[in-house]
């Protein structure tokens, strides 16, 4: 069984598993060859390198690991013409998401972007306006693994979390559920609105003019999902207008955001460059996830962890 990483794990973490699984041939490589993929039995990539181009050179692929949780620059029909399984490593980036997204709000309630731009001016001031976490109300979209852990923690600091998916079924650490058809009328409850939605063609463009026009002149707005979730001029309308207190975005609908994009220069606006699911563990809790896996598929068992429906995205 011949197994291709497009990726090179750090030694500490491929000598293990190459002396795991001895009866695999495993290459390791910074890129994606068409000769590699040509004899490669699985595939062990980021998601990002594989196009409808060269899968064709993929003639003996049967499985293909994403240490990733979005597929969306997957060549997804043409994976599943060739019935290939595709797993990914859905519910790694719980804690440093949910880590990324508790640091902005505790900062942004204790004034700490105020108290920093203070210190570059050697000025000191007592006029922040620091208010408390306790006593408010998040609203999280996709409330899954990331959400859920984000509702544990926000629950801690005396939070009310509202949960929102397209079918308002139950999510764990949530006091409430509400639907996708539901959210314009649980918005103005909302202190804080979080989406953590992967792209889909139904939370494409999901959140209109609006639901900004029903979200609290103060409520803190934070994208930490995909950027397709709202058209870039609808949020910008949103911020110009004071619809909403502060904008906390991870992803944008282009990326890399652009030089002269607007978004940069808002005073309430906190563009993080895609990282907020970067950890020094990331690949470590990847392979925690490949290795059950991969013992199954030696077994013949295809009933792998975190299988994904790619007509579905997710």
């Amino acid at each position: 069984m011949r197994i291709y990483f497009t990726f090179e794990p750090r030694p500490d973490l491929r000598k293990p598993l190459v002396e795991e699984f001895p009866q695999c041939d495993f290459v390791f490589e910074n890129r994606l060859s068409t000769d590699e993929l040509q004899k490669a039995d699985v595939l062990v990539t980021y998601g990002e390198d594989l196009n409808d181009a060269n899968i064709q050179y993929a003639t003996k692929l049967k499985w293909i690991f994403v240490a990733s949780a979005g597929v969306e620059k997957m060549p997804a029909q043409a994976i599943i013409d060739r019935d290939i399984l595709v797993s990914n490593v859905r519910g790694i980036h719980k804690t440093p998401m949910a880590e990324s997204i508790l640091a902005h709000i505790l900062a942004i309630k204790r004034a700490l972007p105020w108290m920093y731009e203070q210190q570059k001016k050697s000025e000191w001031s007592k006029k922040g306006k620091q208010t408390e976490l306790r006593d408010t109300t998040a609203l999280i979209l996709g409330p899954g693994a990331i959400g859920s852990e984000v509702g544990r923690l926000l629950q801690a600091f005396g939070v009310k979390t509202i949960g929102c998916n397209r079918s308002g079924n139950a999510a764990p650490y949530m006091d409430e559920m509400v639907n996708f058809t539901e959210l314009t009328e649980a918005l103005p409850k909302a202190d804080i609105v979080l989406s953590v939605l992967p792209k889909t063609p139904d939370t494409t463009h999901l959140l209109k003019d609006e639901h900004f026009n029903a979200m609290k002149n103060d409520a803190i707005f934070m994208n930490f999902g995909r950027g397709n979730l709202v058209d870039e001029k609808v949020l910008i309308r949103a911020i110009e207008a004071g619809e909403i207190g502060y904008a906390v975005l991870d992803v944008f609908e282009e990326e890399p955001l652009s030089a002269n994009n607007p978004l940069w220069s808002y005073s309430n606006v906190i563009v993080s460059p895609h990282v907020s699911s970067h950890s020094s563990r990331y690949v470590e809790r990847s392979l925690d996830i490949f290795k059950p896996s991969l013992t199954k598929w030696l077994d013949g068992d295809t009933a792998l962890e975190n299988v994904m429906d790619l007509s579905r995205g997710y």
